[in-house]
């Protein structure tokens, strides 16, 4: 299969990245410290999150305050300027659909425009906002508030607690002559967010003059030559994201990746000019390469018998998708039926239905015949759940009716995936929890080394690849271990048998508990109890990030302190029995990830082994003195060390070959233990890739014995031991010393 090209070009095109969060303590100048160390280690670009203005105190820097300076925090523009002259080319982080609500609403000087101005203000055209009953919404006050007597004037602003909002010119200073109506934090806001998030306000990006605007620092960088690559975040949020890539590639053509989520086969349209995504699919893909489908049925009984949920991950998904509608769509939905209110249950449930983050209509435009199968599906689908006709009604109008429909029912499908599958869903049904990740599919066990290399045949040549990002719900070596179940369902159903007879909490929380503090061990008190109260907040089940319950909390908390208590050592043996299999995933995964199709990414810190969890557990310090000295050393044979070598061999062997070498699948045999146990791929004439998998079942069958692998011909060496192989070689031999192996052509 060709891999397909896609709109434009990748103008110097990474050869690896490595991805920084920066923060307020940790900047442009101590990402420069670094340069040395990730020029040593191989990477050819130093990737960041955004860095632009943000909210002083920000973790993350997607809450954009100012798009017209460099981060203060960070080190400003100086302080870039220094970053980028330490040799390493800059690939940058940006948003372009949302900014941030601060508090106070003066910290953002657009937003305060409009507050003051309403519909007629300069900065208007900059949000989308909601004008239909001549105010915008904004949902800041407690349940139980008054405004009469809380909100206070104070000069030329009212004053709520923290909240400051302008007075209107000309009017008389109440609350109710202004553009806006405070309302309860409860109810929807008068303007498109972020998902469910009331403190980012939607951007109208495909506007010339906010484009303009916004973009304005970070295509000065790229002319500048600062900024050598972009990574677009959430670009589903778009009115037209075509569009917006099309503007973007004309203005800045560097290598440029979206972070678009794809589920399952689906693939990125071939008209959006970019080079790939951010890697998701590439992710799910290598994770599941490494679980053992045989698993499937025990661990789904397992996780039943333990939680009560059902067997059917359908029924799971859909009702988390109803719930999030019921709960935090209500005005996208009202804005999205205004004109067509009997329709509005259909269109419920067709949002339901959606079985990807976005259809890509385009208003005026004849539906691809993607889009088209994409909505029959989710009509199929929804007709059972309203009125058949009702439901032909409502697809007919996301697909062929008013500009206004047809978008809005686009920009209104990424959020209810996200809050329905992301953030619910995958917190109730976790049979195997290392398949729940972003874009995941929890009930899809496994994929053959011939589905991998369909897979990778198709991928585009400068697509970015990864592991572990900012915002994967488990680090790629929690999600190592976590695979190795999949082989010893027994012995993990006995083991949490008896943990959760000596200490219990919550069937529907208790079974994820176990899985997540087995396989990111050891781990601290504070760190699990933390985790467990957000997953439980996310799931939905029994309290919920708008309907929190103290009690609950503290009984979550109670019962992570006691699980380490009084099980803590014996989950410590078992992780440890786990982890010679364990290890042998992290260093295939990590390997065959890095020398795949595309332009492969390492997560920081992720080197070396890393057991985090969801954020902000994954967005700890690293510890980067501790990898110097380790990479210095280039010797030991511990997980850390083996895995940084596996990473520093092959990001410097991507170097050497260049990015869009043919990917070619190697015979592992028919009939011996490579046929299910080993996966291996060529690039070009120039790289030999071969991993183990499935570890567990290859030991139960007694290792490799005398089977060999044929190599392609030419005499090769092995980066990773020095040694030189030709020929048939047995596996045993390929790999006595590392469970994988990576040939370069001598």
């Amino acid at each position: 299969m060709k891999p397909p090209q896609r709109a434009g070009s990748a103008k110097g095109a990474p050869t690896a990245t490595y991805r920084l969060q920066l923060t307020p303590a940790f900047g442009f100048a101590e990402a420069a410290e670094l340069a040395g160390y990730l020029a040593e280690l191989g990477v050819s670009h130093l990737y960041l999150s955004p860095i632009l203005q943000a909210v002083p105190s920000s973790q993350h820097g997607y809450d954009v305050t100012d798009h017209s300076r460099v981060r203060e925090e960070f080190g400003g523009l100086a302080g870039l300027r220094e970053l980028a002259s330490r040799g390493l080319p800059i690939v940058a982080d940006i948003v372009p659909n949302h900014m941030t609500i601060p508090v106070p609403e003066s910290g953002n000087a657009q937003l305060w425009d409009v507050l003051r101005d309403g519909p007629g203000a300069a900065s208007a055209r900059w949000f989308d906002i909601d004008w239909a009953d001549g105010k915008m919404a904004m949902p800041v006050l407690a349940s139980d508030a008054d405004p009469e007597t809380e909100v206070v004037a104070d000069g030329g602003v009212l004053r709520y607690h923290d909240h400051a909002f302008p007075l209107r010119p000309g009017g008389d200073g109440r609350l109710a002559d202004q553009y806006y109506r405070l309302a309860s934090w409860r109810e929807a806001p008068g303007y498109r967010r972020f998902f469910d998030v009331c403190s980012l306000i939607g951007l109208r990006a495909e506007d010339p003059e906010v484009f303009e605007a916004t973009h304005e620092v970070i295509l000065r960088l790229v002319a500048e030559g600062l900024v050598t690559g972009l990574r677009v975040d959430h670009p589903d949020g778009l009115a037209d994201p075509r569009g917006y890539l099309a503007r973007l590639r004309e203005r800045a053509p560097v290598w440029t990746v979206a972070e678009k989520i794809l589920i399952e086969d689906e693939r990125l349209p071939d008209d959006w000019a970019c080079d790939g995504t951010t890697g998701y699919d590439a992710l799910n893909m290598v994770t599941r390469l490494f679980v053992d489908p045989a698993g499937e049925g025990p661990l789904l009984d397992a996780f039943v018998r333990h939680t009560g949920f059902p067997a059917d991950y359908e029924t799971v998904r859909y009702e988390a998708k109803k719930q999030v509608l019921a709960e935090f769509f209500t005005g996208e939905v009202d804005r999205l039926t205004r004109d067509v209110p009997e329709l509005r249950e259909a269109m419920v449930e067709l949002l339901a239905a959606m079985p990807v983050y976005r259809a890509y209509a385009v208003p005026g435009e004849e539906p691809p015949e993607e889009t088209l199968r994409l909505i029959r599906a989710a009509v199929e689908a929804a007709s059972p759940r309203a009125e058949p006709e009702a439901v032909a009604k409502a697809a007919d109008l996301v697909l062929y009716g008013p500009p206004e429909t047809v978008t809005r029912f686009q920009q209104t499908c990424g959020p209810v995936m996200a809050k329905g599958v992301e953030d619910t869903a995958l917190y109730r049904w976790y049979p195997l929890a290392c398949l729940n990740e972003v874009g995941g599919e929890p009930d899809r066990f496994g994929v053959t080394p011939e589905r991998f290399h369909r897979y990778c045949e198709g991928m585009a040549p400068y697509t970015m690849t990864t592991l572990s990002t900012h915002d994967t719900k488990r680090s790629e070596d929690v999600r190592a271990r976590l695979a190795v179940l999949s082989e010893l369902p027994a012995e993990w159903a006995d083991a949490v048998a008896e943990w959760s007879s000596q200490v219990s909490f919550d069937p529907k929380l208790d079974y994820l508990a176990w899985q997540n503090l087995m396989a990111a061990w050891p781990i601290s008190t504070e760190r699990f109890a933390d985790y467990l109260a957000k997953a439980a907040r996310e799931a939905k089940t029994s309290i919920s990030w708008m309907n929190p319950d103290p009690a609950y909390e503290q009984g979550v908390r109670d019962f992570a302190a006691r699980a380490i208590e009084v099980c803590g050592p014996s989950v410590a043996a078992f992780t440890e029995r786990l982890d010679r299999y364990a290890r042998c995933n992290s260093l295939g995964q990590k390997l065959v990830q890095l020398m795949m199709p595309g332009v492969p990414d390492v997560y920081q810190g992720c080197e070396t082994t890393d057991f985090s969890l969801v954020d902000p557990d994954n967005r700890r310090p690293v510890d980067y003195a501790y990898r110097r000295s380790l990479l210095a050393s280039q010797g030991g044979d511990s997980w850390d060390a083996a895995k940084l070598l596996v990473t520093r061999s092959a990001l410097r062997l991507r170097a050497r070959l260049g990015p869009d070498l043919p990917y070619v699948p190697l015979d592992t045999g028919e009939d011996g233990p490579g046929s299910e146990h080993a996966v291996a791929f060529a690039r070009g004439d120039r790289a030999v890739v071969v991993a183990t998998r499935l570890p567990a079942g290859l030991e139960r069958r007694g290792g490799w014995g005398c089977e060999p692998i044929g190599l392609p011909r030419g005499r090769w060496r092995d980066v990773l031991t020095g040694v030189p192989h030709t020929g048939r070689i047995p596996y045993a031999h390929l790999l006595a010393r590392y469970p994988v192996a990576l040939l370069e052509r001598e």
